[in-house]
């Protein structure tokens, strides 16, 4: 029998901006990775896409700051936009999916009003969490780096 090795595959970047580490993010829960490791970036627009092919499992109802996506392989996703701004209570956001509906790579998934978010005191660095990697291990980290929503690669897993 021989081994198989397992391909890598590529969760790409969600929205344009700088990539950077998770623990840069000024915020305890994501920076002790409490929810599970991933990678942040610092938008430079106010419109988060899909990183992957995937199936909404959650979209935060009242505050449509936060959504989830399973993928392909049964990863567990996180995209948590901004700092605080659950306390917005959706103010400026506005949901283009929901639990239940199947995305694909680069479909816009939620806008926002990033100069209101910034205005109001709030961070708009948003966070991609893999909450569940089920067998899955992210094997690299593309940081410090220009993204380009669909085309830059964020982080690869195996």
């Amino acid at each position: 029998m021989g081994l198989f090795k397992k391909k890598v595959k590529t969760l790409y970047a969600f929205t344009d901006g700088q990539s950077i580490p998770i623990e840069d993010v000024p915020d305890d829960v994501f920076t002790t990775k409490m929810m599970g490791d991933g990678i942040a970036i610092i938008p430079s627009s106010g419109e988060i896409y899909a990183p992957c092919d995937g199936e909404i499992s959650m979209v935060m109802e009242h505050s449509l700051h936060a959504l989830g996506i399973i993928n392909e392989d049964g990863m567990e996703l996180l995209l948590h936009i901004g700092l605080d701004t659950v306390e917005l209570m959706g103010e400026g956001f506005c949901a283009h999916v929901k639990k239940g509906d199947y995305v694909h790579k680069g479909d816009l998934l939620v806008t926002y009003d990033a100069t209101l978010v910034k205005e109001k005191g709030y961070k708009d660095t948003t966070m991609l969490i893999v909450v569940d990697p089920k067998n899955h291990q992210l094997v690299s980290y593309h940081t410090n780096k220009e993204m380009h929503k669909g085309t830059s690669e964020l982080l690869t897993y195996k």
